[in-house]
């Protein structure tokens, strides 16, 4: 990596590989970190996913959403190709749509230990309904927290117009 040093780096790997590997299993290993060079500094870090894609675990039929992930990081910050590989895993991993939401947020939270995080996905209608579940977590004992439960509590309290996506 041109212009880094190694403790810049962190663990990236895959970021200027050209033989990149999708794994088609759910795969939180492939997720790589690099370290937060404004540490002293609280700021939002915000992914949109648009191609999400996991399968239903009853029916085995396609669930299609738009995955938005924002957190305030700490001392590391997960590699955006990285984070690609890890959403592309759950192609073929089945999940209700809450656990989606609710693994993405753990795994990201193991991973970085962030002091805010938030994973909203917001998935197609099937059979008639959309479902948009969010979930979030603050560091304990901090400010974070608090931000946490006011955000969660206000949430979609202006919920959009839904006009089939």
């Amino acid at each position: 990596m041109t212009g880094r040093n190694e403790n810049e780096k962190g663990s990236i790997t895959l970021l200027g590989s050209s033989r990149t590997s999708y794994s088609h299993d759910y795969s939180p290993e492939v997720l790589e970190t690099f370290p937060n060079k404004h540490p002293d500094r609280d700021y939002f870090v915000k992914f949109n996913c648009p191609e999400f894609t996991s399968l239903c675990p009853i029916t085995g039929q396609p669930d299609f959403a738009s995955i938005y992930i924002s957190y305030v990081p700490d001392v590391k910050m997960v590699e955006s190709k990285s984070l690609k590989l890890y959403l592309f895993s759950f192609r073929d991993h089945g999940d209700f749509h809450e656990d989606c939401v609710n693994i993405i947020m753990n795994d990201l939270i193991k991973l970085m230990d962030p002091r805010y995080i938030e994973v909203w996905g917001k998935f197609l209608p099937r059979g008639g309904i959309s479902i948009d579940p969010y979930c979030n977590y603050g560091r304990k004992g901090t400010k974070w927290e608090d931000v946490a439960w006011d955000r969660l509590s206000h949430h979609d309290l202006y919920p959009e117009a839904v006009n089939n996506r």
